[in-house]
């Protein structure tokens, strides 16, 4: 399926006419979207993965993910009902929605649990850049208990503006939200980042390659280590 700019800058006229954040300029509605799914891809998705899009939004990344994935496949977590209910009639058609049969959920505390299945892929991009220290190990928890053996977790960060400090240390959401309009931006380090996973059985790889890397964000890549596969 071939997705062009000219249809994102329709779609995104409208998510703005219609008062929805869609995350960003109309180019990152456009390159943003597309870039969840390079990511994925580069990172052995297939169609038959089962994917979980943390904070889903209008569907900026699911535009691009739903129609690559065969049906029952994809899976959102989004708790801003209204964004995403938009983002359901106007940002994918509703042939595709028919034909994959997209699964969502609207939990604001990043339960996983709630699709009863395991996941492959968990991606959240532009997440752990409003979250506190707490929500990030929450996710880690979760990604921990309802994952593949194999699964891999792709989420985006920004560094600490002073590079020795760990970074956000509030205890609450901070950005726009199902509950706020006031912007914000949470940073972490990855030495801290690195200890939480590690004291969870899992390892974290910075991607550092600009042609995998979209804005200011870091994708990080998440996975179990080789020890706890092999249990």
């Amino acid at each position: 399926m071939t997705i062009s700019r000219e249809d994102s800058a329709r779609i995104y006229s409208i998510l703005d006419k219609s008062g929805v954040f869609s995350g960003g300029s109309q180019n990152d509605f456009h390159d943003a979207g597309e870039n969840q799914l390079a990511i994925l891809t580069h990172f052995g998705l297939m169609a038959s993965s089962l994917v979980l899009d943390i904070g889903c939004g209008c569907l900026r990344g699911g535009r691009w993910l739903i129609p690559y994935l065969n049906s029952d496949c994809y899976f959102g977590v989004e708790p801003n009902v209204e964004m995403l209910e938009i983002g359901k009639k106007v940002v994918i058609d509703s042939k595709i929605l028919r034909d994959k049969k997209p699964k969502f959920n609207t939990n604001s505390d990043f339960e996983f649990d709630v699709f009863g299945t395991t996941f492959d892929y968990f991606i959240a991009r532009s997440i752990w850049t409003h979250s506190s220290k707490k929500q990030i190990e929450k996710m880690l928890d979760q990604f921990v208990r309802h994952s593949s053996p194999s699964a891999r977790f792709l989420t985006s960060y920004m560094r600490p503006r002073i590079p020795f400090l760990d970074g956000y240390k509030g205890e609450s959401w901070i950005g726009k939200s199902h509950e706020s309009d006031q912007p914000g931006i949470a940073r972490h380090s990855l030495r801290w980042i690195k200890r939480a996973c590690l004291n969870r059985g899992l390892k974290v790889s910075s991607i550092d390659e600009p042609n995998l890397n979209y804005g200011a964000q870091i994708w990080l890549l998440i996975e179990r280590t080789q020890e706890d596969t092999d249990l």
